[in-house]
């Protein structure tokens, strides 16, 4: 077997810090554990705030950090995403035990089992192409969730664990494959990680032992007698010598999380912030389910702005439906910001809760090298999609065709409904349903411009030829006879069409009538009229 231990050295600050939105970037930030900083960011570290400084001296250093207590619900939520992701790579993921992380940098407060995740992948190693290719995909997939991680590889979950915790300091984090040179790295892995407390590790260390390699080389029974059998069994458990016993998770079949914003958000830009994280679990998740999301609900729990104020609600909902499933958090945060900034905030947020229950099951295509018809589709309905999130669904159309052969009467605005437009597009739903064109059709298409007029402009003619803004219009091809209409109120149509061409030799669509204006219909007017231009 082989195992990965994924190690978050600061997992409870970079949870809470996820949240901050603008103004507080530049702010230092500090974790605190019975008045004393347990965790600091680098900002606070520059102005001298170091872990196990009072909380007043940690002020005088730095009178802006703003400081806060770690939530064992805040950390088991953003190592659920941890754990979401890892499921994605393997399906035997169990969250490690205290004894595996007892000293590994874990939050005192951040709940008494969830502080880490393992993942067994020996089974996996050549789906992937190799162990560096995991490792290297792994990290990827880990980086928007915005933790720092320590990952590191063995032959046991608990040696991996340690390894974990111990060395940072090589690009793929430290790497046995097999028990053979799992040992020599667990030799050297100092005995403040297996979390003895500080009364053993003060003994064991007056004794001269450091290392595990140091506690190897002791007696067993002697130790045994001393310090009890739970220090022989964890060393026994590292080393492959005595079996691991796991509680494997599963993925829940719904999404739900829920974050407390670092201040209260009066702008849509800030409640962005903090939707970002949230979007981030909800690709990890997705992706671990190999779906894509179809919709998903975000939802603003609001603070009153006064204790009387009954009027306001307490929570806001917005949903968000993508034209096509997509499992891209880039373009699901780009279709929530477009919707946010048209969305005026009732009350100030103080969380924020996402929810998802509807997946479409299979990955998203493959990335393109030469654009294709199917790219070209799914490029124009994320394009009126987004328009839509900006402009409101009634703000954008589309034209739709009319069994009609006047030109003014063939097609009509429908909303640009983003799905049926990519049907429209797709191949085999052209004119004759296999997408191939009639010869007639083509020929229609061929002598009839793109560009109408909105109506039809009559022209002044000269010795019965039509003159476009005062010189006459040369006849080149025609006529294209219609008749039509008889049947609606929009009046018969009884016209011959030319292509004619202007002065300046510009190509324009005209027509004349071919009844005279008693019998053509009250619409009926000069004999010559302008219907388009082509380009």
């Amino acid at each position: 077997m082989l195992w990965l231990a994924l190690h978050l050295p600061a997992l409870s600050l970079e949870s809470w810090a996820a949240t901050r939105g603008p103004g507080l970037d530049e702010r230092p930030l500090a974790l605190l554990h019975e008045h004393q900083v347990q965790q600091a960011d680098a900002a606070a570290r520059a102005r001298g705030v170091r872990p196990g400084m009072k909380r007043a001296t940690a002020l005088a250093l730095a009178p802006d950090l703003l400081c806060t207590a770690a939530d064992p619900r805040r950390d088991a939520l953003a190592l659920r995403a941890v754990a979401d992701v890892a499921l994605g790579f393997s399906p035997s993921v169990a969250w490690a035990t205290p004894a595996d992380w007892r000293a590994a940098g874990a939050c005192p407060a951040a709940g008494p089992s969830r502080v880490g995740v393992r993942l067994e992948v020996q089974s996996c190693l050549r789906y992937f192409g190799g162990l560096p290719r995991l490792l290297l995909r792994l990290r990827d997939a880990l980086a928007p969730l915005g933790h720092r991680v320590r990952i590191a590889s063995a032959p046991t979950a608990l040696g991996a664990a340690l390894l974990a915790a111990w060395r940072d300091d090589l690009p793929l984090g430290p790497q046995a494959t097999d028990r053979a040179a799992l040992q020599p790295l667990l030799d050297a892995v100092p005995l403040a990680l297996l979390g003895l407390g500080a009364e053993p590790l003060q003994a064991l260390q007056g004794m001269g032992l450091h290392t595990l390699g140091d506690l190897r080389r002791v007696p067993r029974d002697g130790l045994a007698r001393r310090f009890g059998p739970a220090l022989l069994a964890d060393v026994d458990r590292a080393r492959g010598h005595a079996p691991e016993v796991h509680d494997w998770l599963v993925l829940p079949a719904r999404f739900a999380s829920r974050i407390e914003l670092m201040a209260r958000a009066d702008t849509s830009a800030q409640v962005l912030a903090g939707a970002q994280v949230l979007l981030a679990r909800l690709v990890a998740w997705a992706g671990a389910r190999q779906a894509r999301i179809a919709r998903f609900t975000l939802v603003m729990h609001h603070e009153p702005r006064h204790r009387h104020d009954r009027e306001a609600p307490d929570h806001t909902p917005l949903v968000i439906a993508p034209a096509e499933p997509a499992g891209d958090a880039a373009h699901l945060h780009g279709l929530l910001a477009e919707r946010l900034g048209r969305l005026p905030l009732p009350a100030p947020a103080l969380e924020l809760s996402l929810r998802c229950d509807h997946l479409a099951a299979g990955a998203a295509p493959n990335g393109e090298l030469f654009a294709s018809r199917a790219s070209e589709r799914e490029g124009l309905a994320r394009l009126v999609e987004r328009l839509q999130a900006r402009l409101g669904t009634a703000q954008v159309l589309r034209l739709a065709p009319v069994a009609d052969h006047r030109p003014e009467c063939g097609t009509r605005w429908l909303p640009a409904d983003p799905a049926r437009l990519d049907a429209l597009l797709a191949p085999g739903t052209g004119p004759d349903r296999a997408g191939v064109q009639t010869q007639a059709q083509a020929q229609a298409q061929a002598t009839q411009p793109l560009w109408l007029l909105p109506a039809p402009q009559p022209l002044a003619e000269r010795g019965q030829q039509p003159l476009l803004a005062g010189q006459p219009l040369q006849l080149l091809a025609g006529p294209d006879r219609l008749e039509t209409g008889w049947w609606d109120s929009a009046g018969l149509a009884v016209r011959d069409y030319f292509i004619a061409q202007a002065a300046t030799g510009a190509l324009v669509w005209v027509y004349r009538h071919r009844l005279p204006p008693d019998d053509a219909g009250a619409a009926a007017g000069p004999g010559w009229f302008l219907q388009g231009l082509f380009a």
